[in-house]
């Protein structure tokens, strides 16, 4: 009788003791906010990354959708788009086939050429053009259609099948040299571009053209609970993709649902934000350990995994793979999709010295590029911010290039490039300021790379801190 008692009384108090333990109502959609929208942001990051520049041009220029943005001078700390390239010219086209085939027409690589790419909504690349895309440089019409297009499509076009009905050409015209001449003439080509309907395809209308050189264009990542209102526009805009499905009820728990407004709470706001900081969190801490390295020894690695790159390239084909994840990270650091990586253009970046530290923007590094750099057009070593990916905010240039005017080269026809607050004497050329308050990172960039960076017989070192005088 006293042990069924005291057995009777143990389990009362166990079952208190776990409906006090219980999570209640309130405290369990908070937690499925906050679990639901890391995974969300980590998965819908290549196409925030695009709707935020796209809100920016709407906001803060003349363009509208199937205009082209431009900047007539290579990219400055005022371009606060994710790792540009600021020995460039950029025309970007955010174009949408919502009302029907648009058409994207390169000029052949003639007085000038174009390393282009074409993208969806997600990212995920379309076509190449130029030189090292589907036009191989004799200039062509390239021809967006919507997802389920029915219609007929003329001879002579690449045609792109997109399943989204908004996306980017991001389309760079190359510069031979950062003299005003050569950026003039860079300029003038990128303008011979042309979009259009292709329903005006037999007399296409001028392209209307806009500047955003003088404009503070920032489109970095917004960490907080605003990320989650671009994802909303995605969502209504876009049709749902048969890979994607599986994110429908996530984004119900959040309020984002097709064909309704999104009104989050106050509660669901702080959680929202909660749930940004940790995705931040997680996607940092990958980052911070790095991608597969090109050459065993040396911290450099490229900018995209091959688990990543190949799923890209092959619209995500294979039915068993799905690098959401690393994609996330991808997309956190820069934009764009390239449907042949390493033919117009190939990427480095290292976020450690060579004794595996931050790089600090307090301190002096050198970078020795090797002589016989394996690149028909240039190569470039650039500083980004560490914490945003995208220029450093208050440095008066990010970068030296091949192209850059006066870099010296040493007796073997090396090139040292040198990062820090101040410039070695006499070294002013190959020298990148950084600001002493922050971190950094650098991409290393190869235009047209050569046979020697894929075989390994040419090898970028490790950048190495040095003593200053």
């Amino acid at each position: 009788m006293k042990l069924a008692l005291l057995t009777a009384i143990a389990v009362t108090v166990a079952a208190t003791s776990a409906q006090a333990q219980a999570p209640s109502t309130d405290d369990l959609s908070r937690r499925a906010i906050e679990r639901r929208g890391v995974e969300a942001m980590i998965w819908a990051m290549p196409a925030v990354n695009a709707d935020l520049m796209l809100q920016e041009m709407l906001a803060k220029t003349k363009a509208k959708q199937n205009d082209i943005v431009l900047w007539s001078r290579p990219a400055d700390r005022k371009n606060q788009t994710l790792t540009p390239n600021p020995d460039s010219i950029y025309f970007m086209c955010f174009w949408n086939v919502k009302d029907g085939p648009i058409v994207i027409e390169v000029p052949p690589a003639v007085g000038g050429s174009i390393a282009g790419n074409i993208v969806n909504a997600w990212q995920m690349p379309l076509e190449d053009a130029g030189p090292d895309g589907a036009d191989k440089g004799k200039g062509g019409k390239y021809v967006i259609l919507p997802p389920g297009y029915k219609g007929q499509v003329p001879q002579g076009y690449f045609v792109l099948h997109s399943d989204t009905y908004t996306g980017f050409a991001l389309l760079r015209s190359n510069l031979a040299s950062h003299a005003d001449a050569d950026i003039a003439k860079s300029v003038a080509y990128g303008k011979r571009i042309k979009v259009y309907k292709l329903a005006q395809a037999a007399n296409p209308p001028a392209a209307n053209f806009a500047d955003a050189s003088d404009v503070l264009f920032d489109s970095t990542i917004k960490f907080d609970a605003s990320f989650f209102r671009n994802l909303d526009r995605v969502v209504q805009t876009e049709p749902w993709l048969q890979r994607d499905r599986a994110m429908i009820d996530p984004l119900r728990t959040l309020g984002i649902e097709k064909g309704k407004p999104y009104q989050p709470d106050a509660t669901a706001e702080a959680a929202l934000n909660a749930a940004a900081r940790e995705a931040r969190a997680v996607l940092e801490k990958r980052y911070d350990e790095g991608f597969p390295i090109m050459n065993p020894g040396i911290r450099w690695f490229p900018a995209a995994t091959p688990e990543v790159a190949k799923a890209a390239e092959s619209g995500y084909a294979d039915p068993n793979s799905y690098p959401v994840d690393l994609r996330g990270v991808t997309y956190t650091l820069g934009f764009t999709g390239i449907k042949r990586l390493g033919t117009a253009q190939f990427y480095l970046i290292a976020n450690k010295d060579k004794d595996g530290n931050a790089f600090d923007g307090n301190s002096t590094y050198r970078l020795t590029v090797p002589a016989n750099a394996p690149v028909k057009q240039y190569w470039s070593a650039t500083v980004y911010d560490r914490e945003t990916h995208a220029l450093v905010r208050n440095m008066a240039r990010a970068s030296v290039a091949s192209i850059s005017n006066g870099v010296q080269k040493n007796a073997d026809g090396s090139v040292d490039v040198f990062f820090g607050p101040e410039a070695p004497a006499g070294k002013e050329a190959n020298w990148v300021p950084t600001d002493p308050a922050r971190k950094f990172e650098l991409m290393f960039r190869l235009y047209q790379p050569q046979k020697p960076l894929f075989d390994k017989t040419w090898k970028l070192p490790d950048a190495e801190k040095v003593a200053t005088p």
